[in-house]
């Protein structure tokens, strides 16, 4: 028995449905380590998932899970520097990362050179 066509095409729906929401976590606790990268002048005002403009000189980042506002601290496996910043922005887009942090922000934790680094990011309470 073949399935009907309409209902292949709610399958297919509810599926994509699901695919691109975003699940957002409560930050309380939030403590992982991960890869980190940055974006920096080609996104330099242009609109954050959050509707502020990008500044690549701000203390800002992009997390796939976070809430907007989240305060977290971000410290440079490699060399022990860390930076406090603000979830302000969806990210990263690439596999395997697990936060894209501003021009500045990077900066402060050394990793410009590199391009990406091993952070441990740890949600604050306000």
């Amino acid at each position: 028995m073949t399935p009907r066509p309409w209902f292949v095409a709610c399958a297919l729906l509810a599926l994509l449905t699901g695919c691109a929401s975003s699940h957002i976590i409560d930050p309380r606790g939030y403590d992982q380590t991960g890869t980190a990268s940055y974006y920096g002048a080609r996104h330099h005002g242009k609109r954050t998932a959050s509707g502020e403009p990008f500044d690549q000189n701000g203390l800002t980042a992009a997390h796939r899970e976070l809430p907007f506002g989240t305060r977290v601290q971000v410290t440079n496996q490699g060399n022990g520097k860390s930076v406090v910043v603000r979830i302000n922005d969806r990210g990263p887009h690439t596999r395997g990362r697990l936060i894209d942090l501003s021009r500045a922000a990077a900066q402060q934790l050394g990793m410009l050179r590199s391009g990406t680094a091993k952070v441990r990011i740890q949600a604050l309470s306000d």
